[in-house]
């Protein structure tokens, strides 16, 4: 995977480069076109030069000699002696000199037909098998014309080597720039790298915030994230621990009994014996079963979450399902699972997929153990317009008011008889997680009273 060091130099020097390219074109055609202006402007000159060197009154047999004398100097260019060496474009100007279609005088580079029969200025035309840029002068007060060119694939050399030189800084600067742009990321990112460090050799066991400072303002929240992810995983492994600290706590006694019971059985010398061992074995399974269930149930509901999933329900239909499925039970002892409703009542009410089911199974299963065979448990329901209100009544001993603040503790048993001591520690917890209240009262029978408050709030 490409690092992001090189990744950001990449997009960095592409972006650069791009917009050094289109600036180096804008440049160069610039810069071609000025250099163009100037070589214009040169020929212009030189043409005035000569007209003023032609206005100057000399006598017939001095002007001749003052051609004679251009025409010898110009002739110069065209030589190989190194005394009078000049530029290497030099011989590349040309100019002529008529005085209506008698050529006075042209320099060596200069054909023998005129460069152009246009009129005074600027023009491009092609003489003697080449392509010629020329101005075109016409001596003031005088039938003579001055005529100045240039070569234009000279002219064009010219132009494109001075308009390159101006790109070569760009072109040399690029890589350099490129070294320190590398050098400037890798300082940049050194925080990032410093992280990444501390991560690859940190233990894998060592759960505590990381501790980095200072950090950048990006980093920082990205060590803050961590730092929590970090405090979240921390959690779960101590309920994790907890979870299997707990299991291996209240397993151990009922598998005992079940070993105990097993073997009960293998030594009964009768039938009656061996019957009694294995029903006493059937219910230390149906035991351990449900403590297995109630602590899934409890691991389950551990977990945080920010905002539990809900959906709409009808409380008295989950009601009344939940205790048909407790209907055996009761049915076992003789006992009576009486539900008291208003069913012209709005149950509706936003609650987990399959809480209320847990929550009525829970309290309606405790009462039903506890509760005397033959006796009824009342299951009510109440509600308004902000909350219902879930009641169960028994028949049993009842909690003294010193137990009731603990029974919602894990593991915590009431009594001789007690069960796992989960059940009401899971309800607790689901009405926490519905910001619910539990109340445990005395029962009008004598036996205990717990209401589950749930608000309508979705």
């Amino acid at each position: 995977m490409t690092s992001i060091r090189r990744r950001t130099l990449g997009l960095v020097l592409l972006v650069f480069g791009v917009s050094m390219l289109a600036i180096g074109l804008v440049s160069y055609f610039y810069a071609a076109h000025e250099i163009e202006e100037t070589y214009d402007a040169s020929l212009a000159q030189n043409a005035r030069l000569l007209e003023g060197l032609l206005q100057v009154p000399l006598p017939t047999g001095q002007f001749e000699a003052l051609l004679t004398s251009l025409e010898s100097a110009l002739l110069r260019a065209e030589e190989s002696d190194k005394r009078f060496a000049g530029h290497r474009y030099e011989s590349k100007l040309a100019f002529q000199l008529w005085e209506e279609d008698r050529l006075l005088l042209r320099s060596a580079s200069a054909p023998q037909q005129p460069f152009t029969d246009r009129p005074p200025g600027y023009t491009d035309n092609y003489v003697a098998g080449h392509d010629w840029r020329i101005y075109v002068l016409d001596v003031t007060d005088s039938p003579r014309r001055v005529m100045v060119a240039e070569r234009s694939d000279v002219r064009g050399e010219l132009t494109r080597a001075v308009a390159l030189r101006t790109l070569l800084p760009d072109l040399f600067g690029l890589p350099l720039l490129a070294l320190l742009l590398w050098w400037a990321t890798g300082r940049g990112l050194l925080p990032l790298s410093r992280l990444a460090e501390a991560i690859r050799l940190r233990d894998p066991h060592n759960l505590q915030p990381l501790a980095l400072q200072p950090l950048p303002r990006e980093l920082a929240t990205i060590v803050g994230a961590l730092n929590r992810l970090l405090e979240r995983i921390r959690e779960l492994r101590v309920r994790e621990q907890r979870f299997i600290a707990d299991a291996a706590h209240e397993l151990r006694t009922p598998l005992a009994v079940l070993d105990l019971h097993a073997q009960n059985a293998l030594a009964a010398e009768s039938p009656d014996d061996r019957h009694e061992a294995l029903q006493e074995l059937r219910a230390g399974v149906a035991r351990a079963t449900r403590l297995v269930s109630q602590l899934l149930t409890l691991a389950r509901l551990d977990p945080e979450e920010a905002e539990p999933k809900r959906h709409e329900i009808d409380l008295l239909l989950e009601v009344r399902e939940a205790l048909a499925e407790l209907a055996p039970l009761a049915s076992e002892r003789r006992q009576m699972l009486d539900l008291e409703a208003d069913e012209a009542a709005n149950w509706t009410l936003w609650a987990e997929p399959g809480a209320i089911a847990m929550l009525v199974q829970n309290l309606a299963g405790n009462a039903l153990r506890h509760s005397p065979d033959g006796s009824t448990i009342t299951v009510a329901l109440d509600a308004d317009d902000t909350r219902v209100t879930l009641r169960v009544d028994d028949r049993g001993p009842g909690i003294p008011a010193a137990e009731r603040q603990r029974v919602t503790e894990r593991f915590h048993r009431a009594g001789p008889g007690a069960g796992a001591g989960l059940g009401l520690s899971i309800v607790e917890r689901l009405l926490d997680r519905h910001a619910g209240r539990l109340t445990l009262t005395q029962a009008p029978g004598g036996g205990l009273r717990v209401e589950a408050m749930l608000p309508r709030v979705k």
